[in-house]
């Protein structure tokens, strides 16, 4: 009996992972996409004229079974993945985009969907239904279900060929990413942190290099690039974290994310749209290419003046250390430490005792139980992998969901952090709590401590929790983050202010040997440095984003690293920074569909983000209820129930302005 097809009696309803094994997966599959096939064809097949209930509740009702194998396999494939699954990944993309193709192109059901639409005024739906309707209408419309001949054909063709596409991107950057690593002898240790020095001890122990090792996990390159005196082994460490990606061979991207820009520009067409941005954007807030581009530079060029003002006193810095010549990429983060030490008097090394892993995580349960009455108990159940830990979530003694932590970075992990829903919330057809995973990649210690932006990671991405967790609507295809991706960052950005408030520092940030609570001259200097280096985080993130806008504005490129390098001459970038995430490895933009063309989504939500915070500091408390219960009915709880502006207009009385933004950032006086 394969245990992915079968109804899991197990606690919660979670997937059984000590029985399951990857042999389970490929049959699974199959059988799940014939049930879906037969569950498509009996509404088709309906006799009957189409109703709101026999067609697009059945179409809410479908497909369970492929839910429940899709959730089990994708959570392991990102983070506990192997041979095995990757090559599973690499067989079942092009077979899921060639099912959900036919069923966007299925003339019949397309039919039923558009009947129901033409005649919705007569149909006495609720607001939700309404919603519900008008969704899968414009997703059936969009995936070119109007489409005949030729033209379906080709759409077929384009999805198959980016599932593919999307999945090799991917795995080509996860073995760049697992392959490289520098070793270090004793002598490349000093000047490092105690706190760097075990995690490389670590780190080679899992490489098993007989020594300590520098790799391209973020949670370790970053803090030698802080820390390490050796500009030789900062600049080769540095070279090879840019470099994922395309260093030639079988793993290279580049010729991969030039083939994605020119097929998605096709398929764009297809569908009558003037450039694939155009198409992306129409379902987002921002609607136009125009409206994002106006909100980056407004935010652009505040940020460049500051960064350069910035590249200034570090290469000052650089030149008394008796290093001439100009400041480069891998000395920024360097001499920009000892400018903060030098200026905020704070010490990394002094500082990260504070925030151990586990007391991070009390911290943003106990900001979730004073805003929101939940709480929190430890699951004792099998899961994916010896790291992983649970929790029920409850409120007043009931069930809400399950929350699943996965925080540890690993060679079989892709790098990054996210949040997903193994099942998301719904009450129909049946009433189903959410199980959600934070997924991170932080070093591993005995305790486990976090940097300043590992613990403010930690709060966005169980800010996206929240939004899964608090769900409350009627139909799982509209719950939880299923919202415009330039609102999905609201509630994690927003959530990553709890954590600077003081009350909250002062009473999770205890030191792990001492116990002691963090100083409150520590704790102000902390929260005084909290805008400190924004220009260069501003301006790394900002160039990516505009960079991915350009490509997908225009014309495709055929050499994408030569249009980057035209969209950030073109911007005046700052020699010594380079984009967050160069196209050979933008895994948001080439590794799937998601924030294609909206990546510039995590600054339009911290305009909001930014916004909202201050209505709670106008009712006086980060804490104040009524905020948090106005937070939780139109924003939290609402799903993708309603219009995204709509939502925050419910929340705030208006939609906001840049201001707060630049204001929060320290990019004006």
């Amino acid at each position: 009996m394969n245990p992915l097809l079968q109804d899991w009696n197990t606690p919660f309803g979670l997937a059984p992972f000590d029985q399951i094994s990857d042999d389970d997966f490929a049959p699974a599959l199959e059988k799940a996409l014939t049930a879906h096939n037969a569950e498509i064809a009996a509404i088709t097949r309906n006799a009957d004229a189409p109703t709101f209930a026999n067609t697009i509740e059945a179409l809410e009702a479908a497909g369970h079974l492929l839910d429940q194998v899709l959730g089990v396999f994708f959570t392991v494939a990102g983070a506990n993945s192997n041979e095995v699954r990757e090559e599973l990944q690499r067989e079942f993309s092009p077979k899921l985009s060639a099912h959900f193709s036919e069923i966007s192109s299925n003339k019949a059901l397309f039919a039923r969907v558009d009947t129901l639409w033409q005649g919705r005024d007569a149909l006495d739906l609720s607001d939700e239904q309404e919603r519900v309707l008008m969704l899968t209408h414009r997703g059936f419309v969009r995936a070119g279900s109007a489409l005949t001949g030729a033209d379906e054909v080709r759409m077929k063709e384009i999805k198959a060929r980016l599932a593919v596409l999307g999945t090799q991107f991917t795995q080509n950057l996860l073995a760049d990413e697992r392959s490289w690593f520098m070793k270090l002898d004793e002598a490349d240790l000093e000047g490092l942190p105690e706190f760097v020095i075990d995690t490389a001890r670590a780190a080679g122990k899992e490489k098993d290099a007989g020594g300590p090792v520098v790799t391209l996990s973020r949670s370790l390159i970053t803090p030698f690039l802080q820390f390490s005196p050796r500009r030789d082994l900062r600049e080769r460490a540095f070279k090879a974290w840019e470099a994922r990606g395309a260093n030639g061979g079988e793993t290279d991207n580049r010729a991969i994310a030039a083939e994605t820009l020119d097929l998605r520009k096709e398929r764009a067409a297809l569908l009558g749209y003037a450039s694939f941005s155009d198409y992306k954007l129409e379902t987002e807030m921002a609607k136009t290419p125009a409206a994002v581009r106006d909100l980056l530079m407004q935010v652009w060029e505040p940020a460049k003046a500051q960064a350069n003002a910035d590249a200034e006193v570090l290469t000052k810095m650089m030149h008394a250390d008796g290093v001439n010549g100009e400041l480069a990429p891998w000395d920024w983060r360097y001499y920009a430490e000892k400018r903060r030490a030098a200026e905020h008097d704070l010490d990394e090394a002094k500082l990260k005792p504070y925030f151990q892993l586990d007391r991070m995580i009390e911290a943003s349960f106990a900001c979730a139980s004073r805003l929101f009455g939940l709480a929190f108990k430890p699951l004792d159940v099998p899961l994916y992998h010896e790291d992983c830990r649970a929790w029920e979530v409850t409120r007043d003694g009931k069930h809400v969901a399950v929350f699943i932590g996965d925080y540890f970075a690993r060679g079989s992990k892709r790098s990054g952090a996210w949040c997903s829903a193994m099942r998301g919330q719904a009450k129909f057809p049946k009433v189903q709590g959410p199980v959600v995973i934070n997924v991170c990649n932080f070093a591993k210690g005995d305790p486990a401590l976090l940097s300043y932006d590992d613990a403010r990671t930690l709060f966005h991405e169980f800010g996206h929790a929240l939004h899964q967790m608090l769900s409350d609507v009627t139909y799982e295809s509209i719950s939880g983050t299923s919202v415009a991706r330039d609102f999905v960052e609201l509630p994690s950005q927003l959530y990553e202010h709890w954590l600077e408030v003081p009350e909250v520092l002062g009473e999770f940030a205890i030191h792990a040997k001492t116990g002691e609570p963090m100083p409150r001259e520590m704790l102000d200097k902390v929260l005084g440095a909290a805008t400190f280096d924004m220009g260069f985080a501003t301006v790394e993130y900002v160039s990516s984003a505009l960079v991915d806008l350009a490509f997908h504005e225009g014309e495709p490129p055929t050499d994408v690293m030569e249009m980057q390098q035209e969209v950030l001459d073109g911007l005046g970038m700052p020699a010594a920074i380079t984009m967050r995430h160069a196209s050979p490895h933008f895994a948001h933009v080439f590794a799937g569909d998601g924030y294609s063309s909206g990546y510039y989504s995590y600054m339009w939500s911290e305009v909001m983000d930014a916004d909202a915070f201050e209505a709670f500091e106008e009712a006086g408390s980060a804490f104040d209820p009524e905020r948090a219960k106005a937070l939780e009915e139109n924003i939290l709880s609402t799903g993708g129930s309603r219009d995204a502006a709509e939502l925050y207009i419910a929340f705030r009385g208006r939609l906001p302005g840049v201001e707060a933004l630049l204001k929060g950032r320290g990019l004006v006086a």
